[in-house]
């Protein structure tokens, strides 16, 4: 089988990281971008929740082009970045087509929930299906493997319900700014801390 192409890391963390930090800004700059979304969606750029519904349009055009440079750059997409694309999609649209923020505001609980619910049941069916959920290129042992899945199951849906605490808690500011500057540096934290389990599990290469 062709080996799948690898983005360089700096720049899948660009194509990863870019929509949201457009989403920030959006939100806290929405003058900044309203010449370009008063045109399709005039009623939803005014009032005092501009902010978050121009910030939702840009997300929603961003994460779709970050998904075609990955596209054209790979030849392939990712199953988690696929799937989150469209949940942005679908929930960003409800957003705007309504006028209610809810939508977008609930579309990382889903998503959470999306993929641990996933893993837990690959784990239940004895499939662990990390390797599948984050295209990933690690060698690991089947019970390395059922760790860090049950691990990340867990994670994603702390992270669900961290989500649902700070939306229904926090005012929307608070709550664009938690998910640049809170949940990013979280998963990067978690992950840096899975290192040790995958040196232990690692699996030995063939020579």
């Amino acid at each position: 089988m062709t080996e799948k192409k690898q983005l360089n890391p700096a720049l899948k963390l660009a194509l990863e990281m870019g929509p949201l930090i457009l989403f920030f800004f959006a939100n806290s700059r929405p003058a900044l971008f309203m010449p370009f979304v008063a045109p399709l969606l005039p009623e939803a750029v005014s009032g005092e929740k501009a902010g978050i519904f121009v910030a939702t349009a840009v997300f929603m055009v961003a994460i779709l082009v970050s998904l075609a440079v990955s596209y054209a750059l790979t030849r392939h997409l990712p199953v988690m970045a696929m799937v989150t694309a469209v949940i942005v999609v679908v929930f960003g649209g409800l957003t705007l087509v309504l006028h209610d923020d809810t939508f977008i505001k609930m579309k990382p609980t889903i998503i959470y929930v999306l993929f641990g619910a996933i893993l837990l049941g690959g784990l239940a069916f004895d499939k662990p299906l990390l390797a599948i959920v984050f295209d990933s290129v690690f060698d690991l042992t089947e019970e390395g493997w059922r760790k860090l899945t049950l691990r990340w199951a867990i994670f994603f849906l702390a992270l669900a319900l961290l989500n649902e605490i700070v939306w229904r808690t926090q005012s929307t500011d608070f709550w664009v700014s938690f998910k640049v500057f809170g949940v990013l540096p979280l998963t990067f934290i978690f992950a840096a801390l899975q290192y040790p389990l995958l040196q232990k599990y690692a699996t030995a290469k063939e020579q």
